[in-house]
């Protein structure tokens, strides 16, 4: 896959990298967007495996509650990517860590919510994914 982003960098952390291409097929290809990911989701996606599909769901429930930037400072402090394959499902960071990280963004002029961190996809791009996605799953 020539295309790589944070949603790509998020689910290589998380062990499943098979499913980048996938989600950037079907529209996710912004954290924001992957916080909206349910089960009817993950079935287009093509995310069969019953673990694989718990631990996304788990990661994004966390991606809920820590918010994107979470995910950049995990993927960007290689001691955090050293232990469990869960980094992103553990306890979020304190108040004082989040002002350190939000200050080191900001110096480095880093904006999560733009290129290369996330892509501009409009909705009826997105749609379009979507109703292609179920075309090629045979629903329709």
């Amino acid at each position: 896959m020539a295309v790589s982003n944070i949603v790509c960098e998020w689910l290589r952390a998380l062990g499943l990298a098979q499913y980048a291409e996938s989600f950037l097929d079907n529209g996710y290809d912004d954290l924001e967007i992957c916080k909206q990911v349910g089960d009817p989701d993950l079935d287009a996606i093509g995310v069969d495996n019953p673990a694989h599909r718990h631990k996304l769901l788990k990661s994004i429930r966390s991606l809920r509650e820590k918010g994107a930037a979470s995910v950049y400072f995990m993927l960007n402090d290689p001691n955090s990517l050293s232990g469990s394959m869960e980094i992103l499902c553990e306890t979020p960071p304190s108040n004082e860590l989040e002002m350190v990280l939000a200050e080191q963004l900001e110096t480095d002029g880093v904006r999560l919510t733009a290129h290369p961190y996330s892509t501009p996809v409009s909705f009826k791009q997105r749609t379009k994914n979507f109703i292609s996605a179920i075309k090629s799953k045979r629903f329709v």
